[in-house]
């Protein structure tokens, strides 16, 4: 591969966009090779958790390169394109392998616009260098995002952020948008990685199969109704006593034994 670095160190995947002399914008190859990429983590047992990062410190990723997709868009301009693109979602994340059950860390060094927030608002969970930016300027150009952008967005942040940055096209920094959930936290350029490392490794010291059903939950009572979304929660949440780990887990947490508790019996993992 040459457009996306894939690495597997033990449980974690580290994936990151390489095109830094172009902001890390995603061209048609990129788009493959995270494709492959995606699909590679997803079936590979032995990692359980993917960190994602754009190469160099200008950018996470400036979206679709234009140069490679706007010949692309304009020649397939046509009533049945946008169906053929439901399957398509840029870089396979966003949309189609979006189905990924297995935890996803957005480690943002730089710039994350239109796609490249799109990248972003896929992952899991976000954490930005003081000098991350997110946008969504494609109101200037007559068109909006159209790969999981604004309705990630309102999932995540709520209409309010989602109707300010999609109806101004301007811009916000890493600080507001912790603010407003995007981000989970902001540290220093130079300590990025370093917390989504403690971020993953937090992570998988949990069971595996909790960690996958929880996302599953999450990702599939947004927008259902309250009825809807405690019965889906209750099927997944119970289904855990299928798993062969759960009966001695929860003898010892009965009986206070267990590694990793909290409060005044607190226990390393």
């Amino acid at each position: 591969m040459k457009e996306v670095i894939y690495e597997k160190r033990g449980k974690i995947a580290y994936v990151t966009l390489n095109r830094p002399e172009a902001m890390n914008a995603i061209n048609l190859q990129m788009h493959e090779e995270l494709w492959a990429v995606w699909e590679d983590f997803d079936a590979d047992d032995g990692v359980e958790l993917a960190i994602v990062t754009g190469a160099g410190d200008e950018a996470f990723c400036a979206g679709a390169d234009l140069k490679s997709h706007v010949p692309m868009w304009l020649e397939n301009n046509k009533a049945g394109y946008p169906r053929d693109k439901l399957k398509d979602g840029i870089g396979g994340l966003t949309r189609g392998l979006h189905r990924i059950y297995k935890p996803i860390i957005g480690a943002i060094n730089g710039w994350a616009v239109a796609g490249g927030l799109e990248t972003a608002l896929a992952c899991d969970i976000r954490i930005a260098s003081e000098n991350a930016m997110f946008g969504s300027f494609e109101v200037r150009r007559g068109y909006h995002h159209g790969d999981g952008g604004i309705v990630r967005m309102v999932n995540i942040c709520g209409a309010g952020i989602a109707l300010e940055m999609n109806l101004t096209g301007e811009a916000i920094n890493a600080q507001r948008a912790q603010q407003c959930n995007l981000v989970s936290k902001v540290v220093a350029q130079n300590q990025l990685m370093e917390v989504a490392e403690e971020m993953a490794a937090t992570i998988l010291r949990n069971d595996p199969w909790a960690i996958r059903s929880a996302k599953e939950t999450v990702m599939n009572v947004i927008g259902r109704p309250l009825d809807d979304q405690l019965a889906y929660e209750t099927i997944t949440g119970y289904s855990g006593l299928s798993n062969p780990r759960v009966p001695g887990l929860l003898r010892d947490f009965a009986a206070k034994t267990d590694k990793g508790r909290a409060g005044k019996n607190t226990t390393e993992l």
